[in-house]
């Protein structure tokens, strides 16, 4: 056949359309159905109904939340308070008043934020724009996350310890992953918590989305798989005596895949597709994910089941289902006294059914045979009163919009009392040597080291006394997605730790067994630390589990970097994670040299204060730590201890520090950093020339004198500095210019930056950057500035 002609489109009913360029038809946000089943089912105090539907229609505010570890975001919140708040106090645009961003009531330590204000305003005031900068730089940089103040609740509930072994069922895209990483480093000082995450997503693109949220925060303590939730490998651990256990977690987050009817406010297009056969599709899957869930928690261990959605089909009554089968085992937990400050509704403990049709049905008995497969006994409630008093599901906690302006949601927290009914009977294995003892039977969960049962959807396969109870037959796992690249683990004795032990005088409790590469063959070109737990997982269950991602890059190799001692340098992404245990070339640094490191190219080694210098002019040429303690004395200066790794040249001092996370630390020392005004803006500023500094856009890009060269990706570029130095020699030359670099001089420094994530926005906007350094640490050369002239 020949190639379709194209033919004109229908041009019938245009006129009630709207033309080129106009954009998407407005939708109206009613569905008389979604109004008619919620007032049915009564999920609103009476009398609220008005008021829940009106915010229903209102967009969402923006909430941020603080991200990093403890110490780094006090002082990104001491910044925003003492700063950026304070001047959005009284403020009036266009004689609207501004309202202030408020922290919600409920979040610890005031590291959440709720922010009502439009984008339109934003651009209307030049304090709105420079809060609009900050937030949008550090977003990008990864300590500031645009999170809906709803998601932020279950990783809360969860009540996490450093030594807390964690599942996140359905991670993807990884908000709350986030949130259980931080909680188990609450502890900066400690490099290796006991306690990891495993995080699972069932779709293999969004695991990369879940590896770049979790990468930003340079945890040795996360893993990244990909598998089905609802049928998630059982995995193994082997003790310091060398036995082979079954691993149970401490705390697992079962954030299951919802309908999402309780995310109008931001999902619009709910509004005109919701029908209740959403709901109704989904109640087996949620319920499968869930029982999965409690089979791998330990007996102690909790529980959150959470959805954004309001429908009792998705919540009760998938909690109850559990509860029922669990046959005690399973308690849902009062957790009314924990978040003080959320407003928040009980638990339904009365429902009724709809069918995509509109039918109404209060019990299964009632549900013609037709329907049995688009309707299961499980989405029907407990009718025995005592049965459902003990279930206690007015424990189950729902969120309203309208109570405190947020989105839906909905949670359950369950504890796990004893090993779950069917891990007690004795399972059969193939094997005789590997029979159990019958008089262990019940004593405890570690003994039944098989894989559960799986539970369908509406069915109790447990009630056949005569199933038998043993392993699934060894299959091939399938393999979806890309072929990753494996996790190699390198032996203690390997030679390639010799000269970094020398070179790095590194401490002798430095856990060479969790260092690993990810190839078999050829150099290593990147070496990378796990957490002793996370090893121990790895590496025993490398054939049951399809693993995305896991460890930290602590060491990177150089080109002929045997000329300075060692052929690996130091990695920035893990520096916090491998500093602790180096003892050689480390320099103490000042707040000034920070400056100085962070805002110059090449800065000479003169340019530091007179300790860094003495430190500095005692090291061999080669990667080197760069390490500020604070200053008690300092009130001023950053309250957190900043590590940096750098290059120590012939004659000068280099920080290897990314873009991203150099802005970030420049604004912890008072820098303000925002990005260049559009062409024509700014006709009260004059600009002059300014000394040439560069930041590295990546680890690994140089510019040496203009020249922009880009080495192999991780190379520091030794021969390079080498260069650089023999040809500046001993005396400072003149530093060439960066183009259209600029300073603005006022009460704080103000450097420019890229834009990035917008956190008030879903739209990613890119934008030139150029970074100037501190006016005082200009040469003395013809420069640009940036003045005022008001």
């Amino acid at each position: 056949m020949g190639r379709r002609k194209n033919r004109p489109r229908s041009r019938e009913n245009t006129d009630h359309k709207p033309g080129w360029g106009a954009g998407y038809q407005e939708i109206i946000k009613e569905n008389k159905l979604y109004e008619e089943y919620y007032q049915e089912l009564k999920i609103v105090p009476e009398g609220e109904w008005d008021q829940f539907m009106a915010t229903m229609r209102e967009p969402l505010p923006a909430t941020i939340r603080i991200t990093g570890y403890k110490s780094h975001a006090e002082e990104i919140l001491h910044r925003l308070k003492n700063k950026y708040f304070q001047e959005l106090q009284d403020l009036e645009v266009e004689g609207q008043k501004i309202e202030a961003p408020q922290p919600l009531s409920w979040y610890p330590s005031e590291l959440a934020w709720h922010i009502n204000i439009s984008r339109k305003i934003l651009r209307k005031s030049p304090v709105l724009e420079k809060f609009h900068q900050f937030l949008i730089s550090e977003t990008e940089s990864g300590n500031i996350s645009r999170q809906e103040a709803v998601s932020m609740i279950p990783p809360l509930l969860l009540d996490i310890k450093s030594h807390h072994k964690i599942l996140d069922m359905c991670a993807a895209p990884g908000s709350k992953t986030a949130q259980l990483i931080e909680m188990l480093h609450s502890d900066m000082s400690v490099a290796f918590p006991e306690g990891f995450v495993i995080a699972n997503d069932v779709d293999n693109k969004r695991c990369y989305l879940l590896v770049h949220q979790s990468k930003r925060l340079h945890s040795p303590c996360i893993m990244v798989v990909n598998h089905d939730a609802s049928n998630i490998p059982r995995l193994h651990m082997v003790d310091a005596d060398g036995q082979r256990n079954i691993l149970f977690y401490d705390r697992i987050l079962c954030d299951v895949p919802c309908s999402g009817d309780a995310t109008l406010r931001k999902n619009i297009d709910v509004w005109r597709k919701w029908t209740t056969s959403n709901s109704l599709q989904l109640h087996g899957l949620q319920q499968r994910i869930a029982i999965r869930g409690v089979e791998q928690l330990t007996v102690g261990g909790r529980m959150v089941y959470s959805t954004c959605s309001l429908n009792p089909i998705e919540n009760e009554a998938v909690i109850s289902a559990i509860l029922e089968k669990s046959e005690g085992t399973l308690e849902l937990i009062d957790v009314s006294s924990e978040l003080p400050g959320l407003k928040r509704m009980p638990g339904l403990t009365t429902w009724k059914v709809m069918t995509r049709e509109g039918h109404w049905y209060a019990e299964w008995s009632d549900v013609p045979e037709n329907k049995h497969t688009q309707i299961r006994p499980t989405m029907f409630p407990i009718k025995d009163p005592q049965k459902l008093k003990i279930m206690n599901l007015e424990r189950c906690i729902r969120i309203l919009p309208h109570h405190q302006n947020t989105g839906g949601f909905f949670v359950a927290v369950l504890e796990k009392r004893a090993p779950m009914p069917w891990n007690k009977r004795v399972p059969k294995l193939r094997h005789k040597a590997e029979m159990v003892n019958p008089s262990a039977e019940g004593a405890d969960e570690k003994s039944a080291a098989v894989d559960e049962t799986k539970i369908t959807d509406g069915e109790e396969s447990l009630d056949n006394k005569e199933s038998i109870f043993c392993p699934p037959p060894s299959k091939k796992m399938k393999l979806f997605g890309f072929k990753e690249d494996p996790f190699v683990f390198l032996n203690e004795d390997d030679p390639i730790f010799l000269p970094i032990q020398n070179f790095y005088q590194m401490d002798p409790s430095f856990p060479k067994i969790n260092v690993f590469t990810r190839t078999h063959e050829g150099k290593k070109r990147h070496l990378y630390m796990v957490s002793k737990e996370l090893r121990n997982v790895l590496h025993h269950n490398s054939e049951r589990m399809k693993v995305i991602n896991t460890g930290i890059k602590v060491l990177s190799r150089n080109n002929d970097g045997e000329e300075f001692g060692c052929a690996f340098r130091l990695a920035q992404e893990g520096i916090y994670t491998i500093n602790p245990y180096i003892n050689g070339r480390i320099i103490k640094i000042s707040v000034e040299d920070v400056m100085v490191l962070l805002t110059q190219e090449n800065p000479f080694i003169g340019k530091l204060t007179s300790d860094p210098q003495k430190q500095a002019k005692k090291l061999s040429m080669g990667s080197i730590v760069l390490k500020y303690d604070p200053d008690p004395l300092n009130k001023e200066g950053p309250k957190c201890p900043i590590v940096l790794c750098g290059w120590r040249g012939k004659n000068s001092i280099r920080a290897f520090v990314a873009r991203n996370e150099r802005f970030h630390y420049l604004r912890m020392l008072g820098v303000e950093v925002f990005r260049e005004g559009k062409k024509g803006e700014g006709s009260n500023k004059r600009v002059v020339n300014s000394e040439k500094n560069v930041e590295p856009m990546e680890e690994g890009i140089l510019n040496v004198q203009g020249e922009t060269e880009n080495l192999k990706q991780d190379t520091e570029g030794s021969q390079e500095f080498a260069k650089y130095d023999e040809i500046l020699g001993a005396e400072e030359p003149e530093q060439k210019e960066v183009e259209h670099a600029q300073i603005e001089i006022s009460n704080s420094k103000v450097m420019q930056a890229s834009e990035c994530t917008d956190p008030l926005s879903k739209i990613e906007k890119t934008d030139n950057a150029a970074v100037a350094c501190p006016d005082e640490e200009r040469p003395e050369v013809e420069s640009k500035q940036v003045i005022n002239v008001d």
